[in-house]
């Protein structure tokens, strides 16, 4: 079951890179192809039990992905250090945007939801 749920997402990936490479190249593959599984999973209604079995292996893992990031800011520590403020500022301002837009995001679909349950 465990090897069907990650043949799955498998799936959704390279199809996701096709699309990217044959349609929509400013786009990475994976991206495209997370958003078809996002696409399906909606349509479907559910996750499925060897969907869930696998993400629930692969989560286990998550950790692993932080190591490389790691390693890179303690082998890049001077060249971060001399564009630091350049790093803050954008860390700052993409926070900021990001602020703004969960907000705006935030209070369209709760007046969505709210206008929905006017009319039912």
């Amino acid at each position: 079951m465990l090897l069907r749920g990650l043949s799955l997402l498998v799936l959704f990936q390279l199809l996701g890179t096709a699309i990217s490479v044959l349609f929509i190249p400013l786009l990475p593959g994976p991206i495209v192809g997370i958003l078809l599984l996002f696409g399906f999973l909606l349509w479907r209604g559910r996750v499925g039990e060897p969907m869930q079995q696998a993400a629930t292996t692969l989560l286990r893992f998550l950790p692993l992905l932080l190591v490389p990031p790691a390693v890179g800011v303690m082998a890049y520590a001077a060249e971060i250090l001399d564009h630091f403020w350049a790093i803050a500022g954008t860390m700052t301002l993409s926070l900021i945007i990001s602020l703004v837009f969960t907000g705006w995001l935030m209070q369209f679909l709760i007046r969505r939801q709210a206008n929905r349950r006017g009319q039912a």
